[in-house]
């Protein structure tokens, strides 16, 4: 995607100015130059919508999680430490409005092309992104307005009030709607089809639906009833199916790892290559005084052991230490962190244990390439997967009260398939909700269906995991309180020796300020002055000890920036922003 970019803006400007024999200050203004001398074929429709494909996130995908309650980093986010400012600058704070002229610019003037096909085409992947658009906005500052023109100085909607986020998510719908019924139904893993649409589709049905059941802002069963259709109708198209090349210990992880992706599971993806384009998420996940991720406690404590029992449930399950906790599990668990006996992907030797560069102690595997890409990576990123459809499908079913046993088979459990995982029964789930999670996401809703809600949000955590789907999900479960349970990491019972791959030898070492008596094979030692347990000498590894702060009465959503409330005097600041 970056080399379609690259050629389709030097074909755009070569196009534009040698296609013009005017004096260039005799020219017309920029926009009419572009819609008198480039809108006239299907190739020129296709070089401005790739422009669009900018909007899409890099390595942001792999990143966003390190801003919730998943992973630790080095430096804890302001979100997360309820540190967000009011931001001064016009145009700041995600408050900016360019890429949505260069939209409606493009909406138009597409027409002028002949080629009707192409117009359907294009047209609708420029309706695709500014419904991605919109999404975006609406999440982060509810009640937006809408403009669906170019504005000129002095339009009177320049200085308009915000729209009601019930009238913008419609315009949005309407938006995919038409590009779901124009873009083709092909298969393109760099290019924006029918498919991608539907998940897009999917993606905010869920998130708008169920914000507004929780949020108490009703009207939300339609939405519901989008995402399981949408989802459904992914599903129903055969056109993808889960990656399981490798086999239930392998495929996951190589999922994400690979260099190249295939259109197997993978919707859409930005293309990468050693020689054409490069991107530094290796060096994010392996630079100690980068990131330094840390997978939380509670996220390990999730997954289930490998006969589908829940690992909560077991006796001193809190008091565990690493080797011992890492066994029988989910064998996703060990493909998104590193267990004992961890091998970098690509290499054939377990790597020493090295708790140096992860916060919490459990490092994250997921989406870590190999070696030769730590310090410049190149394999490709995805964006949407098809994974994905299948968990929106079963959490809006379960929301709405209309669940089945069938449909739990064609989503859920072909994801526990995947990983070689006993499938999910609807009526064991709700006959015995799991009092973990129930403590985690306290404002439930799930009536009858409480049990399996439970089950389909810990699938998500789980499967999204290190996607940047998690901060969106506990806001529009109205958890934000979630952010400050506890994020701790890796149990220790005492200072000493530890062993994590219960080979005998001492991988780690903990002391208190003299580390005389560290093995000479001991690969990380821990000097707990610096990097404290919770309970002195022996307990969790803490290395968010003030923990996260977010205050329900305003941080659901972000505050305007100060410049654009004086200039615009109808826009009003987000509640308790002031």
């Amino acid at each position: 995607m970056k080399r379609i970019y690259i050629t389709s803006v030097f074909a755009f400007l070569t196009m534009l100015f040698t296609g013009c024999e005017k004096d260039f200050l005799d020219r017309p203004p920029k926009d009419k130059v572009d819609a008198e001398f480039f809108f006239k074929t299907a190739t020129d429709l296709e070089v401005a919508t790739n422009d669009f494909y900018s909007m899409l996130p890099t390595t942001g995908v792999y990143s966003d999680d390190a801003s919730s309650d998943n992973i630790v980093p080095l430096n804890a986010s302001d979100r997360v430490r309820g540190n967000r400012m009011v931001p001064t600058t016009r145009g700041s704070g995600g408050w900016s409005w360019s890429r949505l002229r260069d939209i409606n610019f493009f909406l138009e003037n597409y027409h002028r092309v002949p080629d009707e096909a192409a117009k359907r085409k294009y047209g609708g992947i420029a309706r695709f992104f500014r419904a991605y658009f919109y999404f975006e906005k609406v999440q982060r500052f509810g009640d937006v307005p809408w403009y669906s023109k170019v504005l000129e100085a002095g339009d009177p909607d320049l200085y308009k009030a915000r729209d009601p986020r019930k009238l913008v998510i419609d315009s949005v719908m309407a938006d995919i709607d038409y590009a779901i019924a124009n873009i083709p139904a092909e298969v393109e893993l760099n290019r924006i089809t029918k498919y991608t649409a539907l998940l897009l589709k999917a993606r905010i049905a869920l998130y708008e639906g169920t914000f507004r059941k929780y949020h108490g802002l009703g009207d939300y069963e339609q939405l519901l009833q989008e995402a399981a259709a949408a989802s459904g109708e992914l599903i129903n198209s055969g056109a993808y199916r889960l990656f399981t090349a490798g086999g239930p210990n392998e495929a996951y992880r190589e999922l994400f790892a690979r260099n190249v992706q295939d259109p197997t599971e993978t919707i859409l993806a930005r293309d990468y290559e050693r020689d054409l384009g490069q991107h530094n998420l290796g060096y994010l996940m392996t630079a100690p005084t980068m990131g330094a991720w840390g997978i939380t406690k509670d996220v390990i404590n999730s997954y289930l052991m490998k006969d589908g029992s829940r690992f909560t449930d077991k006796t001193g399950y809190e008091t565990m230490e690493f080797y011992e906790e890492m066994q029988d599990r989910d064998p996703r668990l060990t493909q998104t962190t590193a267990g004992p006996n961890f091998m970098v992907y690509g290499e054939s030797t377990p790597e020493p244990v090295n708790l140096n560069g992860t916060t919490t102690g459990y490092r994250v595997i997921k989406a870590l390439p190999s070696r030769d890409q730590w310090s410049a990576s190149y394999m490709d990123i995805i964006i949407f997967r098809y994974a994905e459809a299948l968990l929106i499908y079963a959490e809006a079913k379960a929301e709405l009260g209309t669940l089945t046993q069938q449909d739990l088979d064609i989503s859920i459990n072909k994801l526990r398939d995947r990983v070689g995982m006993p499938h999910l029964n609807l009526a064991q789930a709700n006959a015995n909700p799991d009092p973990y999670l129930a403590a985690m996401y306290p404002n439930i809703d799930g009536g009858a269906n409480k049990g399996v809600l439970l089950e389909i949000r810990r699938e998500r955590r789980i499967e999204l995991f290190n996607e940047g789907h998690r901060w969106d999900d506990l806001m529009r479960w109205k958890e934000g309180k979630k952010i400050e349970q506890p994020m701790v990491g890796i149990y220790f019972s005492g200072l000493g020796a530890h062993d994590f791959n219960n080979d005998g030898k001492t991988d780690v070492f903990l002391h208190d300020g003299n580390a005389a008596g560290a093995p000479k094979e001991a690969s990380t030692i821990i000097n707990i002055q610096q990097r404290p347990l919770t309970n002195g000498t022996s307990g969790y590894l803490n290395p968010f000890s003030l923990g996260g702060y977010f205050d329900e009465n305003r941080d659901y959503y972000y505050p305007l920036p100060i410049e654009d409330l004086r200039l615009n005097e109808n826009l009003v600041q987000n509640p308790n922003w002031e």
